[in-house]
């Protein structure tokens, strides 16, 4: 049962991404998001990306994916829309 769980939220939280995207895109905006805190988490989790999948843990494995995916599209978003001064 607690397996079935951490897979649940290892599926749901990456999805917590998607609200982050579609405001920076409906804004036109990312400049409440620093660009280096976003690539610095994404290095980080594409660091971690090997880690997960080698594990036989199917939770940290599917976490590992769905992070960096969905991380990877709230990255793009704030490179996108980030306002050069």
């Amino acid at each position: 049962m607690i397996d079935n769980i951490a897979l649940a939220a290892s599926i749901i939280l990456p999805l917590w991404n998607i609200p982050l995207m579609i405001r920076i895109i409906k804004r036109r905006s990312s400049e409440d998001i620093s660009l280096l805190w976003a690539i610095g988490v994404w290095l980080c989790m594409a660091a971690m990306l090997p880690s997960g999948l080698k594990s036989d843990f199917i939770v940290w494995k599917v976490f590992a994916i769905g992070n960096l995916v969905f991380f990877s599209g709230v990255t793009f978003c704030t490179l996108l829309f980030h306002k050069k001064k």
